[in-house]
């Protein structure tokens, strides 16, 4: 926030886009955190299934929670021991970076791309996409979300794009209630 309140002296518009950015990292974040990849392991057929599970339905399903946790283990093994500047310093370099190994500045593809950046990449590009800028009009929400759903696992984290669908609502709400904000 303190990087977006200098910002903002210089362009009030960039101001409102760091801003606008924070509260969708934070709804993925948690997103993210309430439903790791662990239930994505999970076949629908058995997540979704509309019925009493049988005993090796059951036993696939009680996975879930070894497998969330070690999703959880993992994101927290990226952040051990890490300050806020160190997220904010990765956010800063890896945030264009792209799934398939196409971003800049670096190249990193998959994981090797800080978790932090990841998220960082899909809320940069969603706010980007929804707001009026100089040389373009604000897109719909559902043109942003069909260009993320296109680029899911080339440019985006397929998990962070399945977590953005989860949560498009509060995105949408975000969008519309701060799209005109200036600090």
């Amino acid at each position: 926030m303190g990087l977006a309140k200098l910002a903002e002296y210089r362009d009030k518009d960039t101001g409102g886009h760091l801003e606008r950015i924070r509260e969708y990292s934070r709804i993925l974040a948690h997103g993210i955190a309430d439903h790791p990849e662990g239930k994505v392991a999970i076949p629908d057929s058995i997540l979704l299934k509309p019925a009493k599970l049988d005993k090796d339905e059951f036993e696939i399903i009680k996975q879930h929670a070894s497998l969330g946790g070690d999703a959880i283990k993992e994101a927290e093994a990226q952040i051990k021991g890490k300050s806020f500047l160190t997220i904010g310093k990765e956010i800063a370099y890896y945030h264009h970076e792209k799934w398939d190994g196409t971003g800049y500045p670096a190249g990193l593809s998959g994981k090797r791309i800080p978790l932090s950046a990841r998220i960082v990449a899909l809320a940069d590009v969603y706010d980007a996409l929804t707001t009026n800028r100089i040389y373009k009009k604000a897109y719909s929400h559902e043109k942003a979300k069909e260009i993320i759903l296109n680029n899911r696992g080339t440019h985006f984290d397929p998990d962070i794009v399945d977590a953005f669908c989860e949560l498009e609502e509060e995105f949408r709400a975000i969008a519309t209630s701060k799209k005109d904000m200036v600090f």
